[in-house]
């Protein structure tokens, strides 16, 4: 594969709902432009973007992939993208790099979910949209059903430039292309001009008129004349075309049938005809100077110095890591030095490849607007930018979203607890929205994710690729234990055994704090040397200690105030030691007389979904005690502010999908600590009973 310049090169991410075509369609470009020679299928497993040992078995994509396509002497990138909703990370970091959203939207099924957080995603990161119709050959494929949801979901800058027509039978043999208004037939896997159908003519004017809405609005003269009801000429059309997809006015939808080859050259057409070239879309590209924080334009110029941006990760046990990186500015070439700027250190480039699949096409150079991969960079992780040590410059990191189904982890098999870490750190490289902690408070180590079926993925290939089977549980929820009155308390330490004895004696006051955010406060008010000072270390040391697991259920205890007001100690016997099992006895005693309680983690919670599904969502927080605070439009969507017990919301990723249909989402952080209702308080210490049986 040649080198190719920026005013070569499309880089187009294929986004859309799970199921609808993106990787057929990949695979039919590689097909159709010569690149390949067999047409591989989902169902065989044999594609080239899906082959992932996880990918194959589901027959889903679950990591984008690179497919570069020479076509018109020029390049197109594609970046195949999984569909499925835990996987959004992938779709961040095709866009960051994309000059073009190639939506895909299902013939039969029209607007999905997918569809919806694909327009969405495109337009929070600012990219260009095109949308193809894809399985035309569908019996029940309706263009004007599609083109109608399109338009009442994503206004007017749809363009439809294609009208199927069917043979007698039923089948998808041609189109009418609405800015020419000619007939086009699919004969030999070629487009070759037919003579227009009957019945055809208001139906493209029609068609024709919608596309010429959104056009217009790319040129004042264009709007004057779309308002006196003239019509365009080809020209215009083409023009408006152009500018309108990169300032975002226009839409283009076009349609095919991947399975079968059918529209795909007019896709590829209509990408290198109406798409401009990399340098253009993406001429200039912000950064930050390290050194000043000042703002800086890198232009996308293959004779500046060398600037490039590291979008994905694969860190395989097998293959080794690879880099993958678009270049922004200059040219990267192997045998080079380069600084990583976010860490501040030098790497080397080795070897530098073209990307086809997990096809390494090795090359000697990747040039401005180009994506490529490096091998076994040592400190180069995902975000990162690369760039000349004469002109350091970060780009700005892909946003991510919260990573919100937390699972507890831990190895099967004893002693692979290090090996574990090993895994998970190299797993986390390469997808940014999974999280990994330990919980000091509950030793648990954590892992958090989008949902369920990414942490499936990621336990299976620990199991396939690392050998290394693990459990799955709940998190433990950090509950707390308070009291709720003053209650005064001896404790009494003595114990004789021959020789010197153990003698402490104390006498306490317990109450409430009310200050939740602290564990304990301890003061002394002792006269006459009832107890020497040399044991209040010890008394303090007795509370400390106590506080760890409460009386009632083990949890730590907040919000005490403990003070030493009299007792007793033995010339001979008294200890440190002594002094600080008797507070603990008395802490023990006086804790379970001063009305315990447990405290549960209250949550405070934004849940962002559309208004019709507003009810449900409230409803359904109630159930889970949670207290709605209010309600802040955003767009069509609506911000839910509630609260909610933490342990009410341990799966609510995977709920709130189910609710809304994958359409609603929230953030979530530690807000306080509330007692809990009576009812709840029992079952927490039974289950924490018969957890610590167990």
């Amino acid at each position: 594969m040649r080198g190719y310049s920026a005013k070569e090169i499309r880089n187009v991410a294929v986004l859309g709902h799970s199921g609808v075509g993106k990787t057929t369609i990949t695979e039919a470009c590689l097909h159709v432009s010569g690149a390949s020679k067999r047409f591989g299928r989902i169902a065989e497993g044999n594609t080239v973007s899906d082959y992932d040992p996880e990918e194959i078995k589901r027959k889903v994509s679950i990591s984008s992939a690179i497919i570069p396509v020479e076509w018109l002497e020029e390049k197109i990138n594609f970046i195949d993208t999984p569909g499925y909703f835990d996987f959004e990370g992938e779709v961040r970091q095709a866009l960051s790099v994309a000059d073009l959203a190639l939506i895909v939207v299902d013939a039969k099924s029209g607007v999905q979910v997918g569809t919806e957080k694909a327009w969405e995603l495109s337009n929070e990161m600012n990219v260009p949209k095109m949308i193809f119709v894809n399985g035309m050959d569908d019996p029940e494929a309706n263009i004007d059903n599609v083109v109608e949801q399109l338009k009442e979901k994503f206004g007017k800058s749809i363009a439809p430039l294609q009208i199927p027509f069917f043979d007698d039978d039923g089948k998808f043999v041609g189109f009418i292309n609405t800015v020419r208004r000619q007939a086009r037939k699919f004969e030999n896997g070629l487009v070759e001009p037919c003579d227009m159908p009957d019945g055809f003519s208001d139906a493209v004017e029609d068609m024709r008129k919608l596309a010429e809405e959104a056009i217009a609005e790319t040129d004042d003269a264009l709007l004057e004349k779309f308002f006196e009801d003239e019509s365009f000429t080809e020209e215009e059309m083409n023009m408006g075309l152009g500018k309108g997809i990169v300032d975002g006015t226009v839409t283009p939808v076009i349609l095919g049938a991947a399975i079968y080859t059918i529209g795909i050259r007019v896709l590829m057409n209509s990408i290198n005809k109406y798409l401009p070239p990399t340098y253009e879309v993406r001429a200039t590209t912000e950064a930050v100077n390290p050194k000043t924080d000042d703002l800086v334009e890198i232009n996308c110029d293959e004779d500046a110095p060398v600037a490039a941006f590291v979008f994905k990760t694969i860190a395989d046990p097998y293959v080794g890591r690879l880099s993958i990186f678009k270049v922004i500015s200059g040219v990267i070439k192997k045998d080079t030095m380069v600084k990583n700027v976010n860490k501040n250190i030098a790497e080397k480039i080795g070897k530098v490849y073209v990307l086809r699949g997990k096809e390494q096409i090795e090359v000697d150079e990747i040039k401005a607007g180009d994506i490529g991969a490096i091998a076994k960079l040592q400190n180069t992780g995902t975000c990162d930018t690369l760039a000349s040590a004469d002109r350091p410059v970060q780009f700005e990191e892909i946003s991510y979203p919260e990573s919100n189904l937390s699972r507890a982890i831990s190895p099967k098999t004893k002693g692979d607890e290090d090996k574990l870490a090993g895994a998970v750190a190299k797993m986390l490289e390469e997808d940014k929205t999974l999280t990994f902690r330990v919980d000091k408070e509950t030793k648990q180590s954590i892992i958090s994710g989008l949902g369920d079926t990414q942490i499936d993925v990621f336990v299976n290939k620990l199991k396939s690729k690392y050998k290394i089977d693990v459990e799955l549980t709940d998190p433990i929820v950090p509950y707390r234990e308070m009291i709720r009155s003053k209650v005064q308390v001896r404790g009494k330490y003595k114990k004789q055994s021959g020789g010197h004895g153990q003698y402490g004696d104390v006498l306490m006051d317990f109450e409430p704090s009310g200050d939740m955010t602290d564990s304990y406060i301890f003061e002394e008010k002792i006269f006459g040397g009832a107890v020497p000072k040399q044991y209040f270390p010890a008394v303090e040391k007795g509370i400390q200690e106590s506080i760890k697991a409460g009386p009632l259920a083990g949890y730590p205890v907040v919000g005490i105030k403990a003070t030493l007001v009299d007792g007793s100690y033995h010339p001979v016997d008294s200890s440190e030691m002594a002094f600080k099992m008797a507070t603990q006895m008395a802490f023990k005693e006086a804790f379970l007389q001063a009305k315990p309680a447990i405290l549960e983690p209250i949550a405070k919670m934004v849940i962002t979904v559309p208004d019709e599904y507003t009810g449900d969502v409230m409803g359904d927080m109630n159930k889970r005690r949670g207290r709605i605070l209010g309600m802040d439009k955003v767009g069509t969507k609506q911000n839910i502010l509630a609260e909610v017990p933490v342990a009410e919301v341990l799966k609510y990723s995977t709920d709130l999908r189910s609710m809304t249909q994958g359409r609603g989402s929230y953030t979530q952080e530690f807000e306080r600590y509330e007692q809990v209702p009576s009812d709840i308080q029992e079952k927490v210490i039974a289950k924490r009973k018969a957890e610590t049986e167990a």
